[in-house]
């Protein structure tokens, strides 16, 4: 049990201990396989699936210009050039890496998922989410925070999973059109409690536009301390078991400062400066290997990932506490292989020159002219 202060002086209570789908090689493979009894097909479905086969990223059909797809959804996990779902391997080391470091105990900490087997296969741990079901009614949600909420309707039921512990987090992904808001719509909520008849609860809720680049206000929390989307920053076991994920990983440390980095839009830390603010993010050093026999294949996935994308930090809890989506396929080997990654080896980035506004999760990417510039 660690003390959450995820909203500042507002609220002192305790924590208690993305998904995204790819278009795996595997199924480019077979597509190709397919094509292959003309050559002529063959030969131009080689050419336009090869891409695939080095970024799935690529695969929603517009390079670029859409993320990968949620999976049975055709929405992206945000625009493939928001700042989640871009590289920072060439940014420069923050000047107050050393401090930040120091500051969540990283000399003598191993990184740790919260997320995995439970011992119960119907209650694994980890934070759930829905793809909301055809016909699900939306509701009205009381909030305690409610100034800085969406205060719209949720698709919110009694079929909504809940997060246990004290989070109760609900995240929904509406892939359709529904009320005011259009399709791809995520909805996540915390301190949920749901009850009939438009009675229910929650501590704070936000919405996002999942096509859209749009951060939340200034200075507004979400269902995450950072005021900053949970399920995009989650390790989800279909992106894992794809063998590519292509997105930063939310994480959580005991001590924030009092404010945050775009792209996070709320601090809820204290006034040591020492600390890391929120939207910190965090990189995963080149040369730190683990041997195959002790990290198979899911762990070298999430290695890779931290190498690329990095960690994000978005909550107040465990030092290097990282999140993935409940589901019952994780196995003990897999969760457990990612505890040996000590945390002295990452450093805080730099990732300010990615920014293209303050009010925008779109992020420079990589190679283009405007990062060659501003960010080496």
């Amino acid at each position: 049990m660690v003390l959450d202060l995820r909203h500042g002086l507002k609220s002192d209570r305790w924590y208690a201990p993305l998904v995204k789908a790819t278009l795996t090689r595997r199924r480019c493979e077979a597509s190709i396989k397919t094509l292959s009894r003309n050559r002529f097909w063959w030969a131009a479905a080689a050419i336009a699936l090869a891409p695939l086969l080095v970024n799935p990223s690529m695969a929603s059909g517009s390079g670029r210009a859409a993320g990968t797809i949620i999976p049975g959804t055709n929405c992206p996990a945000f625009p493939a050039n928001n700042v989640w779902n871009t590289p920072v391997t060439g940014l420069p080391v923050d000047a107050n890496s050393a401090t930040w470091l120091a500051a969540m105990d990283s000399s003598s900490t191993d990184l740790h998922p919260d997320y995995g087997p439970s011992g119960d296969p119907s209650a694994p741990y980890g934070i759930p989410w829905q793809i909301v079901p055809a016909g699900t009614a939306l509701t009205h949600v009381t909030f305690q925070y409610a100034s800085e909420s969406y205060r719209g309707e949720y698709p919110l039921s009694a079929r909504t999973p809940i997060e246990g512990g004290s989070d109760r987090h609900a995240l929904m992904v509406d892939p359709r059109r529904s009320g005011s808001l259009p399709a791809c719509t995520l909805y996540e909520t915390w301190d949920t409690q749901y009850h009939p008849g438009g009675r229910s609860t929650a501590g704070s809720g936000a919405e996002w536009n999942l096509r859209s680049n749009a951060l939340r206000p200034a200075s507004f929390t979400s269902a995450d301390a950072a005021g900053l989307p949970i399920l995009p920053g989650l390790v989800n076991y279909n992106e894992v078991a794809s063998g590519y994920m292509d997105h930063a990983i939310r994480f959580t440390a005991q001590c924030t400062q009092e404010s945050y980095l775009w792209p996070a839009r709320h601090e809820a830390g204290q006034s040591d400066t020492s600390c890391p603010p929120m939207g910190a993010r965090f990189r995963l050093n080149a040369s730190f290997t683990l041997p195959s026999s002790e990290c198979g294949a899911f762990c070298q996935v999430v290695l890779t990932t931290m190498k690329t994308y990095g960690l994000i930090l978005a909550d107040n809890g465990s030092n290097w506490y990282f999140q993935g989506t409940a589901d019952r396929r994780w196995s003990y080997t897999e969760v457990d292989q990612l505890k040996q990654i000590p945390a002295s080896q990452f450093v805080a980035v730099d990732e300010s020159c990615l920014m293209v506004s303050a009010n925008s999760g779109a992020a420079l990417q990589p190679g283009s002219a405007a990062y060659i510039q501003k960010c080496q």
